[in-house]
Formats: structure tokens, C-alpha cells, sequence
């Protein structure tokens, strides 16, 4: 099911499309709600994202086990992110969320709350732990200073009343990939592994025990040089348009990686992030989509660890 902001009323909005469709891309003016949010006001409607929530007195020994986070003994109202590995260490599945004692509550990329509430529910067995999707009735949004937040979705007309004027999803991304945050699904393919997109450390904790995928992740760390890298490319200004996402990148006249996401920065121009080869050196010019770009280095060729800051 799929969900329509009541802020694509508003004065000026203009709606997302794709997999961000049924929440505002900007409401008129894509480069000051892109400074507003990175000078740290305002806030994004993210309400198309789905929720779920995982109770039960089992609950963070089961996320513990299941996932690569360490849940056991996890803080009340900490925020933390997580991933959930095929056996081979492939990205199945990504959320955050916090636990407020008695229920954890996560967020995960729209449409995928189902097949992560299914996943979650079939592997439970015997512990005392219940999921349910709760889409329905609980929404998304970001805020600058503290990240992802869930409301009542009902109150989301209220809650732009008193938080002032939103920015919209072109702003959130392009603030999003300007640091080097990957989505799962838009910045990662089937294969994507953890290692390649530097989620070790935030996603993934490296001091925790056995979880579905381990042996993959912790090898390549342990050895080195995740087959592919997470890069920042800063693409030809005079192109009228940006990369499609998963168009091939070439290097050489050969395929070197995809693209992921890619948005227009009000400094910066036009960016994006993509996957390619270890070994494509980090000065090499590419062809994205046809488009001339040069490369940032984000995650470590050698350890497939972040290279660069992180921002919200």
C-alpha cells in the first residue's frame, strides 16, 4: 500500500517520483530548502518510508542474533541503524530505529516493510517476540539535529504547523549525498556486501558475535579490498541532465560500476554516488551515463571503511 502526504497540498509542492513517490520533492524553491535544512532548520517529509515495530521480551536478543548491530544491552531511545545479510553477506535488508523500553520501532526504505516484517516474524521460533507493520498509522520524518523521527500519522499537517516550513526530498539527498550516505536499493544492488559501501562501525558492529553473514564481512575486513567501492563522483556541469539510476559507468571503454542516486548540490553541482571496481584508480575520469566525471574517495579501497566525515 502506498501512502500520500497531505503536504503535496501545500502551496508550490511538486511530488517525488519513483521509489520516493507520494511525498513532496520541494515546494518551489529546491535550492533555499536545501540550505535551510544544511544550516540545520526545517525538516523533511519522509512519511513514505514504512514502520514497523518489534516488542516482546525477546526482542533485542533476537535483533542481536538476526542482524549486524548489537542490540543486547542498547540504551533506551538510543538511535541506531542495522542491516540484515543473506548467508552469503549480501544487503537483504536496512532500518533504524530506537527502543523505548519495551518496543523497538524502525523505519526502512518504502515497500520494504513487508518483506522485512515477514523475514522478522518467520525467524522468531520459540523466542517471545512480535512484528508488526505499522505503516498505517506511524510516519517518518528527519530533522537536521537528531535524525529520523516517527509521529502519529495523522498528525503530520500538525506537526508542519509547528516545525515550519519543510524542505523536500531533492534537498534531503543531495545534502545526503554530498556525505556519503548510501541508500539501500538506490545506492546497492543484490550483491552489495557491507564492506563496499563503508557501513562497518555504523551499520555493522565488528565486536559482536555470530549473526547471518558474518564469515563474509568479517573476511573481507580481516583481509582487505572489498571488490567494489563506494565513490563520490562530481559530474560534467554543462550536461543538461543527471545519470539515470543504475546506468553503467566506463572507464577506459569498459564497465567499471552503476549509478545510485544523484541530485543537484547548491555548491557542490551535480553529484552522485556509485559503485565501482576496487581497482579503478581514484583519479581516473569516468563516463556516467554518458556524462564526464571525476571521483571522490569515500570508502577505502584497501579495508572498506568510510574515508570521509559522515554528516546526518
Amino acid at each position: 500500500m502506498s501512502y500520500r502526504s497531505p503536504l503535496l497540498d501545500s502551496a508550490g509542492a511538486v511530488e517525488s517520483e519513483g521509489v520516493d513517490a507520494g511525498v513532496p520533492a520541494h515546494y518551489g524553491q529546491p535550492v533555499p530548502e536545501q540550505r535551510r535544512l544544511e544550516a540545520g532548520d526545517g525538516w523533511v517529509d519522509l512519511s513514505h518510508r514504512d514502520v514497523l515495530s518489534i516488542g516482546g521480551p525477546d526482542r533485542l536478543t533476537y535483533l542481536h542474533a538476526m542482524t549486524t548491530q548489537a542490540f543486547e544491552g542498547l540504551p533506551s531511545g538510543s538511535p541506531t541503524e542495522a542491516l540484515v545479510l543473506s548467508p552469503h553477506g549480501h544487503i537483504e535488508h536496512a532500518f533504524d530505529g530506537s527502543d523505548d523500553g519495551e518496543v523497538f520501532v524502525a523505519s526502512t526504505e518504502p515497500g520494504q516493510g513487508a518483506a522485512l516484517a515477514a523475514f522478522l516474524d518467520r525467524m522468531r521460533f520459540m523466542l517471545r517476540v512480535e512484528v508488526t507493520l505499522l505503516t498505517d498509522v506511524l510516519a517518518v520524518v528527519h530533522q537536521p539535529d537528531t535524525g529520523h523521527r516517527i509521529i502519529e500519522r495523522h498528525t503530520l499537517g500538525e506537526y508542519a504547523v509547528e516545525h515550519g516550513p519543510p524542505s523536500g526530498t531533492w534537498a534531503y539527498d543531495a545534502l545526503r549525498i554530498a556525505s556519503g550516505r548510501p541508500r539501500i536499493g538506490l545506492d546497492s544492488d543484490h550483491r552489495t556486501i557491507p564492506n563496499e559501501l563503508g557501513l562497518l562501525g555504523r551499520a555493522v558492529e565488528l565486536d559482536k558475535g555470530c549473526y547471518r553473514g558474518q564469515e563474509t564481512v568479517a573476511r573481507v575486513h580481516t583481509l582487505g579490498r572489498p571488490p567494489r567501492r563506494l565513490v563520490l563522483l562530481h559530474l560534467d556541469g554543462s550536461a543538461d541532465r543527471l545519470p539515470g539510476h543504475l546506468a553503467q559507468i566506463h572507464a577506459d571503454g569498459r564497465v567499471v560500476g552503476f549509478i545510485g542516486s544523484s541530485a543537484r548540490h547548491h555548491e557542490l553541482g551535480p553529484i552522485a554516488l556509485a559503485l565501482v571496481k576496487r581497482n579503478v584508480p581514484v583519479d581516473s575520469v569516468l563516463l556516467a551515463d554518458g556524462v564526464a566525471a571525476s571521483q571522490e574517495a569515500i570508502v577505502d579501497p584497501e579495508v572498506g571503511l568510510h574515508v570521509r566525515p559522515v554528516v546526518r
